[in-house]
């Protein structure tokens, strides 16, 4: 079977100034798309930016930047907004940004359990609110770089209030955004959705300041990111859950239609003076 092509696609990637996304975002260059760079601090868009721009004469061109903070559920249905406004055809989103292993329990700017917010939450309202806005916002692929770290959520206490542990919430989190992904394939059968792990203990400043040994580069990441990418724009499955570059199984509750829904209806009310 030939290599779905790449070349010409619009391509959204949260959190694409670092690691694997900074990667993943140069690979889809070259690969000839049209790629969109999302990140929290302007001096590192810029240099992003000026990065994809000074590939080789082959590689696309960047579409543009857009800066966002996702603990903020604010900040990122603003983002939502303005790719809705400046990108003609949104192809494909990459949901890449996230939050680690280690720290305190923190709290986001709207109230939430960091890591869940990060993880989960800000890519539950960028998508949510790109599918609402319109045609030439709804991705034809949606894809979710979650981890094989998962824990079951518990759902009376979504914010981790009790027992805290930060890779347990890390894990959480990762877990929840594969019941988004299952849900969102199931309700939305025409966007391609997947959710994968990219590698574990890959080279980035994240692992890195973990103080975790890196067992693998991080591009082994970006090559599993553009895996799934192609996956998900040929014909196939949807809602599936990789392993780098294999589909795997997650654990059982993200096959649990109570639990999906349950998590949906927790998700929107949390969500809702976000959403559209």
């Amino acid at each position: 079977m030939p290599e779905t092509s790449l070349r010409g696609l619009h391509i959204l990637v949260t959190g694409s100034t670092d690691g694997i996304g900074a990667i993943t975002a140069e690979e889809l260059a070259r690969a000839g798309a049209v790629v969109y760079v999302h990140g929290r601090n302007a001096d590192k868009i810029e240099r992003t930016l000026a990065s994809l721009r000074g590939l080789a004469a082959n590689a696309t061109p960047p579409g543009g930047a857009f800066q966002a903070d996702l603990a903020s559920l604010a900040d990122t249905a603003k983002l939502a907004e303005q790719v809705a406004a400046k990108v003609p055809q949104l192809d494909v989103l990459i949901n890449n940004a996230g939050i680690g292993t280690r720290g305190p329990r923190e709290i986001s700017k709207d109230g939430f359990e960091l890591r869940f917010a990060v993880n989960y939450l800000a890519p539950f309202v960028l998508t949510r609110n790109l599918i609402a806005s319109g045609r030439g916002t709804i991705p034809h692929a949606v894809i979710n770089v979650s981890s094989i770290g998962q824990a079951d959520l518990d759902f009376d206490d979504l914010m981790f209030e009790r027992d805290y542990s930060s890779t347990s919430a890390y894990c959480r989190s990762k877990l929840a955004q594969i019941l988004f992904t299952l849900d969102l394939a199931e309700s939305h059968p025409a966007i391609k959705t997947h959710a994968l792990h990219p590698g574990t203990y890959l080279d980035t400043n994240m692992v890195r300041k973990a103080g975790v040994r890196p067992l693998g580069p991080a591009k082994d990441g970006a090559d599993a990111i553009l895996f799934v990418t192609r996956h998900a724009l040929s014909d196939g499955p949807n809602g599936l859950y990789f392993n780098r570059q294999h589909t795997a199984r997650a654990l059982p509750q993200a096959y649990d239609h109570a639990a999906r829904a349950r998590l949906r209806k927790a998700s929107e009310e949390f969500a809702a003076p976000f959403m559209r």
